[in-house]
This record gives structure tokens, C-alpha cells and sequence, in this order.
């Protein structure tokens, strides 16, 4: 299989893209496949694709122009697609003495067999969203953090409230997919199977800071959580004083009003 993929090739240009907020993976499904869980597709000339449902596709050895009609054929099955899509280029290089090393942005492979390719492309899937998610949160702070300064000295609305509150959905929504649907710290499928390429994933794991990228944006989830939290507490706080004084204030207007009676009308 690999002789039909990529030739006698023992270079392969690798691409990972995130292509929007998901694909629909289910009619992609009813046509060949080389391989499922993930799906992998013939591409190209020689070359083939892994798709994810969450919105990645890794591509392997393809050309620019391959590339270009590949990812136009995926648009009608691409949910939400981004403008710029987040990209991570590696190699692949044959190496009949490797046994999965890497080295940069290159990963020698004894040969280049269909399992290794998925595993790769699992680890390249989870990268590039964790960059874009990087992003999207490093984002959402800096947005934040201008309401939580001036929270103490100006009066806020609702419009202000409001965003405040579009972030907080914005973070819940990032943990969702990363929990929910990317499960980005948990193993393959395939692993369970094919318990030999343990080591190369978990090596691929490690060389790309998956699981300490992921804990990083964990802190950084929280970090954005007890920002909000604490500013609309502080936000509640001060209403409830403005509330308070506006009592007094009626109070004495009331006190000042009774006096008047009780001296004028005697």
C-alpha cells in the first residue's frame, strides 16, 4: 500500500491544516477509504489524507497545486471553515534503521506503513488545534483584561456586561471541544489494537508538547474563568452598593419630607 501512496518516494512532505470548526465525515465515509479511526483517503497522484471530524486534515505528499484541489473538494463538507487556516509542516523520511525517532520537523520511519501514518496524523491534528486554541484564548484574555481594569472606576452597561459574558461562552466552548469532542490528552483508538506503536505515539506526544500544551491552556481556561467570575462579582458588588445607597438616599428624602410636614402644617 505504501508503494502506492507515495512511490519510491522515501522523502514525503507532510501538512496539517485546521480547516474550520468540523468536517462532515459521514457521507466522506460511503467512499473508499484506505483506513478509518482516523479516516484516510487516497490524494493527489500518490499521496493520501487523514480528515478528523473536529476540523483537521493532515496531508501526505501532495503538491501545492494537489493541495489546492484537495482542500476545495472538502469545502462543501467543512463546517464554519476559517479564513486562515492553522498549518504545521513536517517530513517524513524513510529510514530502514529508525525506529520512529525524531528530529525537528522531520520523523524517520522504518517504513511508511498506513498504522504509522495514522498515529502521526493524530498527533499533527491535535497540534494545530491546540495552536489555534492557543490563540483563541491568549485572545479572549487580552479582551478581558481591560474590562476587569476598569471595572473600579467607571460605571458599567449592558453592553459591557455582555461581552464580558461572550467570553465566558467563548472559554466554555473551547473546554467543550477540547473535552468533549478533540480529546486531545487521550490515546487513539488504534493504540488499543496495535499496542507496538505505543511508543511512537507517546515519542510524537512528548517531541509536540500535546499533554503540557494542553494543561497549559488548561491554566490559562481558568485563569480566564476566575477573571470573569471575579469581575462580575465585583460588577454585582457595586450594584448592590449603588442599590444600598439609592435606600439611603430615599430615606432621607423621606425623613427630610416628614420634617417638613411636621414643622409647616402645625
Amino acid at each position: 500500500m505504501q508503494t502506492i501512496l507515495f512511490g519510491d518516494r522515501d522523502i514525503v512532505p507532510v501538512r496539517a491544516l485546521l480547516l474550520g470548526q468540523s468536517l462532515d465525515l459521514k457521507t466522506l465515509e460511503q467512499i473508499d477509504f484506505l483506513a478509518k479511526d482516523p479516516l484516510v483517503v487516497a490524494a493527489g497522484e500518490s499521496g493520501c489524507a487523514a480528515l478528523f471530524h473536529y476540523g483537521a486534515v493532515v496531508l501526505y505528499g501532495l503538491s501545492p497545486l494537489e493541495e489546492a484541489i484537495f482542500i476545495n473538494n472538502l469545502r462543501d463538507f467543512t463546517i464554519v471553515p476559517f479564513a486562515s487556516p492553522e498549518v504545521e509542516n513536517v517530513e517524513i523520511h524513510r529510514d530502514a534503521n529508525s525506529t520512529g525517532t525524531v528530529e525537528g520537523d522531520i520523523i524517520f520511519l522504518p517504513d511508511f506503513d498506513l498504522k504509522s501514518l495514522q498515529i502521526l496524523a493524530t498527533i499533527l491534528a491535535k497540534s494545530v488545534i491546540l495552536a489555534y486554541y492557543e490563540i483563541q484564548i491568549a485572545s479572549a484574555f487580552e479582551r478581558i483584561e481591560p474590562f476587569a481594569n476598569r471595572l473600579q472606576h467607571s460605571c458599567w452597561g449592558k453592553q459591557q456586561v455582555g461581552e464580558l459574558l461572550k467570553q465566558l461562552g467563548n472559554a466554555l466552548a473551547v473546554e467543550h471541544k477540547m473535552v468533549g469532542r478533540v480529546q486531545v490528552i487521550d490515546k487513539p483508538k488504534l493504540l488499543w489494537e496495535y499496542s507496538e506503536l505505543d511508543r511512537f505515539y507517546l515519542r510524537l506526544e512528548k517531541e509536540f508538547e500535546i499533554q503540557q500544551r494542553q494543561l497549559v491552556l488548561e491554566r490559562k481556561l481558568a485563569l480566564v474563568y476566575r477573571t470573569i467570575e471575579t469581575s462580575l462579582s465585583l460588577l454585582q458588588h457595586n450594584t448592590n452598593l449603588r442599590v444600598e445607597w439609592y435606600i439611603v438616599i430615599l430615606i432621607v428624602v423621606e425623613i427630610f419630607l416628614s420634617l417638613y410636614e411636621m414643622i409647616f402644617n402645625r
